[in-house]
């Protein structure tokens, strides 16, 4: 099997020592059009099969032991997925500090030196976004063009919209023992309702869905505790500063932001605010679609993604390339202008500050109905274990 193989410090007792960390990858079809997918959270490489089918045309992984076929290769496109560290067939380490979004760019950035790939157009979903976001500012010679599905900040811009649905939702995410169950839950978070409502045939999509989910998480199994808490901590701990939104904003290459607009997992607000800071390269593409819009809408996603490799390739411009409001060049000028600038910016920090109180404010909203919640549910269950049962008077 394709792995690519380094050294991870990892601490044991009170010395340091090196441990073989394995990244598990799968390359399709040929050509000098390099393309690296990031999967995101609980992910797995094979959630990449609609773009991988839709960029190169293939179907099944090249053959690692064959000789190399370049028949072609000058016009098509190599893509390269792979399992990121914590799940499916990759190494997943104990320690949840090996799981940063920085570490796990550095994981990228190893398998690219691996595969001889100088540059590549670098693509992340979700979890995968922000591991490509930091790739992109740690590197940004590396990188050809920048794809960022369904993404946010990290942090607590990966708390969904708090409601009943989605505290009930985690309350059952963290229950889930079996394929079964988890398959359940993954088609809730994932898709659309309507989309899953779709007769295709003689079944919904929902019952397709069901079974293709059941069989992945029976074959490739639930993820790890140790991937699961490293992941988690990965997503929790990310953010870009200041410093790295100007590295990869400034660094050239077009960037394109695709969004599902019902995407219950990652809000479409903090994609657009994310777009905003990344002008004037950043072009954003709403969609309508959940989390895996990806899924839901392949042709649209796949057709923009092409779009932005043809781009790269005719060095187009990045002021025509990006489809958002030009913003003012934040100059100022002396006297009255001056004055106004001051209150500008002093407005600016206001609202920043705002919103960083609103996230901190949402997030304790969510763990206090989350905890509210799961005692409410424990309740019921003491509730139906203590109810007395009825006796009729001929039993006595």
């Amino acid at each position: 099997m394709p792995y690519c193989v380094m050294t991870a410090a990892a601490l044991a007792g009170d010395h340091a020592q090196q441990e073989e960390l394995r990244i598990f990858y799968q390359r399709y079809g040929h050509g000098s059009t390099k393309v690296l997918l990031i999967i995101g959270f609980a992910g797995t490489y094979e959630s990449w099969g609609p773009q991988v089918k839709g960029l190169t045309g293939a179907v099944e992984p090249v053959d690692e032991e064959a000789p190399g076929d370049d028949s072609g290769a000058a016009e098509g496109v190599e893509v390269c997925c792979f399992d990121n560290r914590g799940m499916g067939r990759s190494s997943a380490p104990a320690q949840k500090s090996q799981y940063t979004t920085v570490i796990m760019a550095k994981d990228a950035l190893a398998l690219m030196d691996h595969l001889g790939w100088r540059k590549a157009h670098v693509f992340g979903h979700s979890m995968g976004s922000m591991i490509a976001s930091k790739l992109a500012a740690m590197a940004p010679d590396r990188v050809a063009s920048l794809a960022l599905l369904n993404t946010t900040g990290g942090g607590y811009q990966c708390i969904p919209k708090v409601d009943w649905h989605m505290i009930s939702l985690a309350y059952r995410f963290l229950r889930a023992r079996t394929p079964e169950q988890r398959a359940i839950l993954d088609l809730e978070v994932h898709y659309t309702k309507e989309y899953l409502e779709e007769v295709v045939g003689t079944s919904t999509r929902r019952q397709m869905l069901y079974q293709d989910y059941v069989k992945g998480l029976s074959s490739g199994g639930i993820q790890s505790r140790h991937g699961f808490e490293g992941q988690m901590n990965a997503c929790w701990t990310h953010k870009l500063s200041l410093k790295e939104l100007d590295r990869i904003r400034l660094a050239g290459f077009l960037i394109l932001i695709i969004h599902g607009r019902d995407d219950v997992v990652a809000q479409l607000y903090h994609a657009k605010r994310l777009a905003e800071k990344l002008q004037p390269a950043a072009k954003l593409v709403e969609l309508h679609g959940g989390h895996l819009v990806s899924h839901e809408r392949p042709a649209e996603v796949n057709i923009s993604l092409m779009e932005m490799i043809k781009a790269s390739k005719s060095n187009a411009d990045l002021e025509e390339w990006s489809n958002l409001p030009k913003k003012s060049n934040g100059l100022t000028l002396s006297g009255s202008t001056g004055c106004l600038g001051k209150r500008d910016n002093d407005s600016v920090n206001y609202l920043i500050l705002t919103y960083n109180l609103l996230g901190k404010l949402h997030l304790i909203l969510l763990l206090f109905f989350g905890a509210f919640y799961v005692i409410l549910e424990q309740a019921r269950r003491v509730v139906r274990v203590l109810k007395p049962v009825r006796v009729s008077a001929s039993t006595l």
